[in-house]
């Protein structure tokens, strides 16, 4: 009773203060009081480092704590089917509709199948690991959250950091996209509602102001109604899949096999770097991660929620990619606007009205979704005081974070007014892959590792195991990128392999999933970080440098700001649970 006394006494304290909007609500912790105090915490980073190094959170933290920051709970409205929906909302727009002939046209010909399928898989494993993590912790956090709880703040706040920048870039993208199939329907070349500025840099000097409007259309309803959002995106998305089967059965009409030789012109290297951007067609599921607090029945809902959304999407991307390619020589394909253009390339020029009035659809409903996602994002993370506790702040009506929501979709805005398609793709696709990645490494310590419980000897087993997975699998991928030869993938594949099998029968299980768990454990997980890996070492090398800067960036902000207010809130609490329980 003591400790449930102390969590309500510490929730009032922080309801009261996020009630309001002045300056305190953005820097309130100690370390902040005064000049004094900031200098007295720079001189203590090292040791604050190394707390929040070695600290994880704890399930109840995340799932009952964590939520008396937001002043407002979630209402929980979703079931599976609103999940569903969500899935393929979030992820069917600008990837399949713009990326796929990009892709095709200049990296990989007809077998853009295979580059879908193996992205497709990566997608599927990293599901999988989603899901029990979902159904284990069903927090507004999402991967944030799990990684705290298994990796420990300072891994988490870098993904936060990625996991930001992955929904504004992927918003930005999704945003500009939408201008080009807007002018398609409109019978204008996609840059013709742009603003050109020769003065700015190239890539950066096409201004987009359709796509700000959109956001801003965007972010009202994101803000009004998380049901109300769950509504508009089913139905709109049951409009998307009739008009995905029309593409498919009108396309292949006209479709000509002589089109799909060469099969694949670039060989097996053009099949995986396409893969690697491709990937961006996948991004958004883990947006309905998110969703988990405010879904009726986690452990029933996540699981067909999110894998059933992951096949109907698997399955309808290859088809549409096979369609394209049996339409149009891949030489031929439009960069911008594949399939409206090639609808128009066999004669039938009014069909690509219903490509493009369908793209349009596909790619409002994924700024939708992940307009709702990145807000739960920020908002589990803003109650960990890594950022502002202003931005957890939920409205007592509606409901939903509406700091959060309007702070991501006004940065997504001004990255989407000004950046190209092919900038934010690549950059995109890093983020996320380094995200999933990291959240597969994370399920295997939550099954291998309980602190207290398991033994020394194990522990070292599974850090040399973890090790030597991660290192075989950049090594992998160095050597895909940098030799044409074989022999270092088949050592790098081997330890792979070895150390995987080694986990499997060496190291025994701490933990047993609750309710719902990934199968073939640790082969999935290990897998899901082998093809993370691989696929990063298929992007260029000039957004590696930008996602590098972007890091450098997470990391001056938290050895400034972040670490010292994190810490200070966690003290906090542990201050007022002290008193308490010494007071019972």
């Amino acid at each position: 009773m003591g400790q449930s006394n102390g969590d309500v006494g510490g929730g009032e304290e922080i309801r009261r203060r996020s009630c309001s909007c002045s300056k305190e609500d953005f820097l309130p912790e100690e370390s902040f009081k005064s000049w004094g105090n900031y200098t007295k915490a720079l001189k203590a980073t090292p040791a604050r480092l190394l707390d929040r190094l070695t600290a994880r959170s704890g399930e109840h933290t995340e799932l009952v704590e964590m939520k008396a920051q937001s002043q407002h709970e979630m209402k929980k409205s979703l079931t599976w089917w609103d999940l569903m929906w969500f899935g393929i909302g979030a992820v069917i727009g600008a990837g399949i509709f713009v990326l796929t002939g990009l892709e095709t046209k200049k990296h990989v010909g007809p077998a853009v199948v295979l580059s879908y399928v193996v992205s497709g898989v990566s997608a599927m494993l990293s599901v999988f690991c989603y899901t029990e993590f979902a159904v284990e912790i069903p927090a507004a956090g999402g991967s944030f959250a799990y990684l705290r709880v298994e990796l420990g703040d300072f891994v988490a706040f870098i993904a936060a950091g990625n996991i930001l920048l992955e929904y504004v870039i992927g918003g930005a993208a999704v945003a500009r996209s939408w201008t080009s199939y807007f002018a398609t329907l409109c019978n204008h070349h996609p840059n013709d509602f742009r603003i050109h500025v020769s003065s700015f840099p190239d890539d950066y000097n096409q201004l987009d102001p359709i796509a700000i409007v959109v956001i801003i259309a965007i972010c009202t309803l994101a803000v009004a109604s998380t049901k109300g959002s769950s509504r508009f995106n089913y139905i709109a998305s049951i409009f998307h899949v009739a008009i995905i089967l029309f593409i498919v059965i009108a396309g292949l009409t006209k479709a000509n096999p002589k089109n799909f030789t060469p099969f694949a012109p670039y060989g097996p290297r053009g099949i995986f770097v396409a893969s690697a951007v491709l990937f961006f067609a996948y991004v958004g599921f883990d947006a309905v991660s998110t969703m988990a607090e405010e879904t009726k029945n986690p452990a029933k809902d996540i699981p067909i929620g999110l894998v059933g959304s992951m096949v109907i999407t698997t399955l309808a991307y290859c088809i549409l990619a096979v369609t394209l390619c049996l339409m149009q020589p891949y030489q031929q394909i439009d960069e911008d606007a594949p399939f409206s253009v090639a609808f128009e390339a066999v004669g039938w020029g009014w069909a690509k009205y219903i490509v493009a009035a369908g793209a349009i659809k596909g790619m409002t409903t994924v700024l939708l979704v992940s307009a709702v996602g990145q807000a739960r994002y920020l908002t589990h993370i803003a109650r960990t005081h890594m950022i502002s506790p202003w931005f957890a702040k939920v409205h007592e009506r509606t409901g939903t974070p509406v700091n959060a929501t309007a702070t991501m979709l006004a940065a997504t805005a001004i990255i989407a007014f000004f950046t190209s398609l092919g900038i934010l793709s690549n950059l995109l696709s890093i983020s996320t892959l380094f995200i999933f990645m990291l959240v597969a490494v994370g399920l295997i310590v939550r099954r291998y590792y309980v602190s207290g419980e398991t033994t020394p000897s194990d522990r070292n087993k599974l850090v040399i195991c973890i090790v030597l997975i991660l290192g075989s699998s950049i090594a992998t991928a160095v050597y895909w990128g940098s030799s044409d030869g074989w022999i270092g993938l088949v050592v790098s594949n081997s330890i792979w392999f070895l150390s995987t099998l080694a986990l499997w029968l060496g190291v025994p299980q701490a933990k047993k999933p609750r309710v719902w768990g990934v199968p073939l454990v640790p082969w999935v997980p290990s897998l899901s970080i082998a093809i993370n890996l691989f696929l990063l070492g298929s992007i260029d090398k000039a957004s590696f440098e930008r996602f590098g800067i972007w890091t450098g960036i997470l990391l001056v902000y938290y050895f400034l700001i972040g670490l010292h207010a994190s810490y200070d809130s966690i003290m906090e609490s542990k201050t007022v649970a002290g008193e308490v329980n010494s007071s019972v």
